[in-house]
């Protein structure tokens, strides 16, 4: 299953109860449900003020008092997700104090997917890169990707470079890397798109879409064996030369970040003539799952514990369906 695949199967059925009665098979779904870690759309009604900085306000943080705030009305209604008059955050357009011509604004969010059991950790944000206007100069815009470690090391980083319009990233060995994809430069007429970033923390993997279009596919998260959990993800404004800035800015808004399971689901092949019954699981190849059964949702049994195969699937005969009326099956990742 490829990385965009993942990314449909979390809204399917994590656990699947198969329902028999008199030989019918009905099949009931449990639909897993996200964990939303943290998520904010900047309004007024969560708090958030234009008159002050992001800094400060709903437990945002940052590393200078300049460079970013909250806006109103710069992105287009489009979407009955998106009404015009919303308030967004942005990063940029104001001289920095710091000496290093860094921003890096961020919300700690101090989250364990792997130990929490929802590995597969999805961020989406709606952003746009604003030119510069009276100088000449452009800088970079990232999203940066920090562990909770005490210091939080960067795990990886998608730049948007505004003077080249390339869109890059940067695992934790320090090389940019082009996508060999572009962006577009916005105004208030429009030119926001959606970013969405997959991380999937068991497997040491991520990748990104921009409007749907894949821009990163299937990349380490660590490649030098850091700690794989979420401190936080960071706006970042990098003034592409030292202590000469460029006016142009990155607004966001639905800054959104959720945590799933796995996706698999356990499905009914077929009922032999003996009464015995075939059940398929479908998961991720090498994971080890379970398969229990019950009588009256009270008592379960297990009945087998394999890993799935190359192809994420392992079928299991339930020879001992003979024995009841009717039966419930379960499917449990046991990793």
């Amino acid at each position: 299953m490829d990385s965009r695949g993942l990314l449909r199967g979390c809204n399917r059925a994590v656990a699947v109860l198969l329902f028999f009665v008199a030989g019918v098979a009905v099949q009931s779904t449990t639909i897993a449900q996200s964990t939303n870690v943290y998520s904010a759309g900047f309004e007024r009604s969560e708090g958030f003020d234009t008159r002050f900085t992001l800094i400060g306000q709903g437990g945002w943080t940052g590393t200078d008092v300049n460079g970013n705030g909250v806006v109103t009305n710069f992105f287009v209604n489009n979407t009955p997700q998106q009404p015009f008059g919303q308030q967004q955050a942005f990063v940029g357009f104001y001289p920095l104090t710091n000496a290093d011509g860094i921003l890096n604004v961020w919300r700690w969010l101090n989250f364990d997917p792997v130990a929490a059991g929802v590995p597969i950790v999805t961020f989406s944000v709606t952003m746009a890169v604003y030119d510069s206007g009276r100088s000449p100069n452009r800088d970079c815009f990232r999203w940066s990707v920090y562990n909770s470690d005490t210091n939080g090391t960067r795990l990886f980083t998608l730049d948007f470079d505004n003077t080249t319009t390339r869109i890059n990233y940067e695992l934790d060995d320090t090389n940019f890397v082009w996508t060999e994809h572009l962006f577009e430069n916005a105004d208030k007429n429009g030119g926001q798109y959606d970013l969405a970033v997959i991380m999937n923390f068991a497997d040491n993997l991520w990748s990104a879409w921009l409007n749907d279009v894949q821009i990163v596919d299937s990349k380490p998260m660590t490649t030098t064996g850091s700690a794989l959990n979420l401190g936080d993800i960071d706006a970042v404004w990098v003034n592409r030369e030292l202590g000469v800035y460029g006016d142009n800015y990155m607004v966001f808004d639905n800054y959104s970040v959720t945590a799933e399971p796995y996706p698999f689901w356990l499905d009914a092949v077929e009922r032999l003539r003996n009464g015995a019954f075939l059940l398929r699981l479908t998961g991720e190849p090498g994971r080890a799952y379970a398969i229990d059964v019950t009588t009256d949702f009270v008592d379960w049994f297990a009945l087998k514990t394999n890993s799935a195969s190359a192809d994420g699937t392992f079928d299991f005969l339930d020879t001992t369906a003979t024995n009841y009326h009717r039966s419930f099956y379960r499917a449990r990742l046991v990793l």
